[in-house]
């Protein structure tokens, strides 16, 4: 059984990868070249001419989401038809949370997404991934240093998790069976509010951090303020308002199945950060 793995030089690809050690793995980058220990092939989304010939051979496709907002609709369906043209045996795709009935700005795209790859005959694995950890650890040193977190979610409950516990779960439905035309909620086994974030940061570093709840708009001008481009600090600000609505509070309790244990939590995370 051959799996490919698309987006495989990105943060989540990287780690599917490792997690398939041992299997008849292939890659598909933009920058095949930058890929070590398994053959690699160019895959661009942005070049559907370059795909079909990435996905011959393919028994399972891992079909890690693009990731500019507002361009994976045609990113993605180049990605199903080249699967289709290179008859692709299963794909497996890195959804969002409830696309379907979801709040988020993000998810309209993965939804379209969904409706591709139900169309093309292929079975299919619908990943819903929560939020990752890492879009909050990933500026721990600022936050430690400003003291705060802003935010617009509210009291939204976040059900987040690792990227590594995504990959783990990713590698499991990729190379088992049962999985062909399933949705997966997959999510951290705990929810928290930033509230909750911003004071389990504050006790692992011992120092006062604290959550600041903004309205959309003024959460929107600080993130430009940050130098995020307006577009992307829009969805990003619209986002946590679809999280304080509760787009994000959703423990399923699939993803610690999946993968045969709890997932990491959140003082975990900051125990190692």
């Amino acid at each position: 059984m051959t799996i490919t793995v698309t987006g495989a030089t990105g943060h989540l690809g990287q780690l599917i990868l490792n997690e398939l050690k041992g299997y008849d793995v292939r890659a598909v980058a933009r920058r095949p070249e930058a890929i070590d220990g398994v053959e690699a092939r160019l895959g661009d989304y942005d070049r559907p001419e370059t795909l079909a010939n990435a996905f011959a051979g393919t028994d399972v496709l891992v079909f890690v989401s693009a990731s500019e907002a507002g361009k994976r609709a045609p990113q993605h369906r180049a990605v199903v038809d080249a699967a289709v043209e290179a008859k692709v045996g299963r794909i497996v795709y890195t959804s969002i949370t409830h696309a379907d009935t979801s709040a988020s700005p993000l998810a309209p795209e993965h939804l379209v997404t969904e409706g591709y790859l139900k169309e093309s005959g292929i079975p299919y694995t619908f990943l819903r991934n929560n939020w990752y950890f890492e879009n909050y650890t990933g500026n721990l040193a600022t936050t430690v240093e400003h003291g705060v977190v802003l935010g617009a979610a509210g009291n939204g409950r976040i059900a987040a998790a690792t990227r590594a516990d995504y990959a783990a779960a990713a590698a499991v439905v990729a190379t088992t069976d049962g999985h062909e035309n399933k949705i997966y909620e997959l999510g951290g086994d705990q929810a928290f509010t930033m509230a909750e974030y911003a004071a389990a940061v504050a006790q692992r570093f011992g120092k006062p951090v604290a959550y600041q709840d903004l309205p959309v708009a003024e959460y929107a001008k600080a993130l430009e303020g940050f130098g995020v481009p307006s577009a992307f600090a829009n969805v990003l600000a619209q986002s946590d308002a679809a999280i304080a609505a509760g787009a994000l509070d959703v423990v399923t309790g699939d993803l610690s199945r999946l993968i045969g244990r709890p997932t990491t939590t959140l003082a975990e995370v900051l125990q190692k950060s």
